[in-house]
């Protein structure tokens, strides 16, 4: 019994040991802000991420481009900013309702998330929005997109060479976005994170949904 408990105290010391140096060199975990914290930055992660989100952000290396990366707020050096990396300096990058092309090459429609709506609160309102999803292939990355629902006005477009060491960001939801039309390209050496995986979702472990998932 003595042998198989020192066993047991040198296994969590090695485990506790190595996730302590993944947490120094290379991950850091990151709770999303709610609705009530942050609702425009919320607003534009779904159906990717949602509120109250528990993930891991890698940042042993810069993310890339069709990462989704959390960059500082080139308006609030105190805030995060997170958004797909869709352009690179020295790129044109035009965004039209629900697509968006770089240097004249458009973004491709792979086939309908399972399931195929999802629900989004308007940042402004409140108002709970029936949305379709999508998954897009973007810079040689599958991911989740929310769409355009009928009847609803597209939000503003924008057209942009992107000045060389920045970054274009886009929202992965399309309708409620909260991107580089907002506050600019962003300086690449300020993108230091790219999320890559959800440990459980803001209504804890029971959420099997949500719950040990992998962030494309």
């Amino acid at each position: 019994m003595g042998k198989w408990l020192r066993f047991l105290a040198w296994t969590v010391v090695i485990i506790a040991s190595v996730v302590g140096l993944a947490r120094a060199t290379a991950i850091r975990w990151w709770r999303v802000p709610t609705m009530a914290q942050d609702p425009d930055l919320v607003a534009s992660l779904t159906p990717t991420l949602r509120g109250g989100d528990l993930v891991i952000a890698w940042r042993l290396t810069r993310p890339g481009l069709g990462d989704l990366a959390v960059c500082e707020d080139p308006e609030d050096p105190r805030r995060a900013v997170v958004g797909r990396i869709v352009a690179e300096g020295g790129e044109q990058v035009t965004v039209e309702g629900a697509q968006f092309m770089v240097d004249s090459k458009r973004s491709e429609t792979e086939r309908a998330c399972q399931p195929q709506q999802f629900e989004a609160q308007h940042p402004d309102t409140g108002e709970a929005i029936e949305q379709p999803c999508q998954v897009e292939i973007m810079r040689g990355h599958s991911h989740m997109r929310g769409s355009l629902p009928p009847n609803r006005p597209a939000p503003a477009s924008d057209s942009v060479e992107v000045p060389p060491g920045q970054f274009y960001l886009l929202s992965d939801n399309r309708l409620l976005p909260y991107d580089s039309r907002h506050y600019g390209t962003v300086d690449q050496a300020k993108c230091s994170e790219t999320v890559i995986f959800r440990l459980v979702g803001e209504a804890g472990w029971g959420d099997t949904e949500s719950r040990l998932t992998f962030i494309q």
